[in-house]
């Protein structure tokens, strides 16, 4: 029996397709027994691990692992609520999902309870906030506007300027010539 056909026996019409792509939807308590029945099916390799906002009320969680012997993928995924988005770690099944679930910890604020080092991988000491929700404030849209309008008005910037431009570098007085 396949690793594929494995999983779709044990988890029946959870194991769905999206895009041809097998996907196994399951609750956050079974998050880690999914995972580790997969990989004793034979998806033994770990791709990555991430979360999806999804508003307002909860966070997607996505793990996607492989069959090498079957070339097969398959996408593991669950929700947790965005009031107190926690899952259980899969660094026991995976040693594979550790950075990536530091990465959700701190891109999302999805909690990893039981992950041995669940500390601020990318961002500077200090940074607050989760980058990736959508209800996260870009502070460099608050500070200047936005300067990507179509047409003149759309931003603080008024008409589009027809003024000739020199190079960066280049002195004043060599454009009289």
């Amino acid at each position: 029996m396949s690793a594929v056909e494995a999983v779709r026996e044990r988890y029946g019409s959870r194991v769905t397709d999206s895009l041809g792509q097998d996907v196994l939807d399951v609750d956050p308590g079974e998050w880690v027994e999914a995972l580790a029945f997969a990989r004793s099916a034979g998806f033994e390799f770990f791709d990555w691990l991430t979360a999806v906002d999804e508003p307002p009320e909860a966070f997607g969680v996505v793990a996607h692992v492989f069959d090498p012997a079957a070339f097969a993928h398959l996408l593991v995924r669950t929700r947790v609520p965005r009031a107190d988005p926690r899952l259980p770690t899969a660094t026991g099944v995976f040693r594979g999902a550790n950075w990536h679930e530091r990465e959700t910890y701190e891109m999302f604020g999805v909690v990893f309870d039981g992950h041995p080092d669940l500390r601020p991988l990318l961002l500077p000491d200090g940074f607050e906030g989760h980058p990736l929700r959508k209800d996260f404030v870009l502070a460099a849209r608050v500070a200047k506007a936005w300067p990507g309008a179509k047409e003149p008005g759309e931003s603080d910037h008024g008409p589009p300027s027809r003024r000739r431009m020199l190079p960066p570098g280049v002195p004043p007085d060599w454009a009289s010539g």
